[in-house]
């Protein structure tokens, strides 16, 4: 007779809230300065673990490389980009988010920091990204992330949108509604208010 097999930590999805925002604030380099009480709630972590580690602490092993190495090239040039990612949370289970994010410079016109909202990712977005994610990685394991990249921007080409557009597509939602997503659900950085835009530079000015 089969015994029945328990899932491990690592098959186990944490349902995220819907109108609670997960926050942190990294530096120039990812290093993490800040995070809300959500975040140590989803993820596991208390703020002595979090704190001065970098931000990959979390990084999911179904991540592909490209789509971070994307993302940063995007921070690094003081843009916002949303991207739906993967997060691993210290005992194993993962949760699937929305990112946006805001940057912050000093007087010399240099990014001094990054502040980064996630939210719950639709499920019908996080279902269809999910193929292409694990086509990639396996690209990244079989051959290496440079040709995981060139598959990538082959598709977008293909496809005759840029990664932004692509997001906005599986999300299927237009650019001025996806700031929107953020505030729904009376959020703010503990999880109670409606936040505005700008809210997190002003937080720590």
């Amino acid at each position: 007779m089969n015994k029945l097999v328990k899932p491990t930590p690592l098959d186990r999805e944490i349902k995220l809230d819907p109108s609670k925002i997960i926050m942190s604030k990294a530096n120039a380099r990812g290093i993490i300065e800040f995070a809300n009480d959500y975040f140590m709630e989803v993820s596991g972590y208390e703020e002595f673990e979090l704190m001065g580690q970098p931000h990959n602490v979390v990084r999911h092993p179904d991540m592909p490389k490209v789509i971070f190495k994307i993302m940063w090239e995007r921070l690094h040039e003081g843009k916002n980009i949303h991207a739906l990612v993967k997060n691993l949370s210290k005992d194993g289970r993962f949760y699937w988010v929305l990112t946006d994010f805001e940057t912050k410079y000093n007087e010399n016109g240099e990014i001094v920091s990054h502040y980064a909202r996630r939210k719950a990712a639709p499920g019908n977005a996080v279902f269809q990204i999910k193929k292409l994610y694990k086509t990639l990685v396996a690209i990244e394991e079989r051959q290496n992330p440079e040709t995981a990249e060139k598959y990538f921007l082959g598709l977008l080409e293909e496809k005759a949108i840029t990664y932004d557009q692509y997001i906005l597509e599986l999300l299927e939602v237009n650019n001025s509604n996806l700031d929107n997503y953020f505030f729904t659900g009376k959020t703010n950085t503990n999880g109670n208010t409606p936040p505005k835009k700008g809210f997190i530079k002003r937080m720590f000015n």
